[in-house]
């Protein structure tokens, strides 16, 4: 699996890994079912602690994107549209934050911003 891990950002390696195996998840890269690596085999890919992947793996399975059955590994969880689509809507979300803040430094008001969106949406569309 091919996971990258910073050690410049301010993310722990544990959060690095759980979100790039979200992010595989939800652009079907892992389907249902998919057989993640194990805990040691990716700590050692890695080179980091088990411990870390471990926290990993317990972080995705907490949030259900993944499932554990002792002895056999971790796997893929069925798709829940809702979680997806909350999954979805944090990260605009966050876009929208980081939007807010650079427009605010421009001096670019609500409206313009909506205008923004709205040409962006048509040119989006055209391209389709």
């Amino acid at each position: 699996m091919n996971i990258i891990i910073s050690n410049s950002s301010n993310k722990p390696i544990y959060e690095q890994i759980s979100t790039q195996i979200k992010e595989k998840i939800l652009a079907g890269v892992l389907k249902e079912g998919d057989t993640l690596p194990s805990m040691r085999f990716l700590a050692k890919e890695l080179r980091i602690s088990v411990i870390t992947t471990k926290r990993a793996y317990e972080e995705l399975e907490r949030d259900g994107f993944i499932f554990t059955m002792t002895g056999r590994g971790s796997f893929v969880s069925q798709k829940n549209t809702d979680l997806i689509k909350e999954e979805y809507l944090r990260k605009i979300e966050a876009h929208m934050r980081e939007s807010l803040a650079l427009s605010a430094m421009c001096d670019l008001t609500i409206e313009d911003l909506k205008q923004m969106l709205e040409l962006l949406n048509e040119t989006t569309r055209e391209e389709d």
